[in-house]
């Protein structure tokens, strides 16, 4: 694959916000030290991460075995920058409860209307 794009992750997770979740959640993972599934060399962590997703090697559902299986023993130490991005990782919804937020959410302001004023909207 040369080029990887939205659309090729897009196949494998069918909501973008999601495979932006799962891939930050990949791309800790590398960060700390995990091997990667998916033979690429040379390319930055958020790449390799997407390389993955596209393969349908990374997944909601392998993402915490890989967790377990890869990451070094002393993955404990994150390096320098990656805690702040880590623990605002950790405060999202797990995947199925974000995604049924997202369509309540949609659902809701569709209901409700804009909620503006004629003037109030630009041409």
């Amino acid at each position: 694959m040369a080029r990887v794009t939205v659309e090729d992750c897009m196949k494998r997770v069918n909501n973008r916000f999601l495979l932006v979740h799962l891939a930050a959640k990949r791309v800790i993972q590398l960060r700390k030290g995990a091997k990667a599934l998916v033979e690429a060399p040379k390319n930055k962590e958020i790449v390799q991460a997407l390389r993955e997703i596209a393969a349908g090697v990374v997944t909601f559902e392998t993402l915490p075995n890989l967790e377990a299986d890869q990451l070094p023993q002393d993955a404990e130490h994150a390096p320098v920058g990656m805690t702040d991005t880590e623990s605002a990782l950790q405060e999202l919804t797990a995947p199925a409860d974000l995604e049924a937020e997202i369509e309540a959410l949609a659902e809701e302001m569709s209901t409700e209307g804009s909620g503006l004023a004629d003037e109030d909207v630009i041409d």
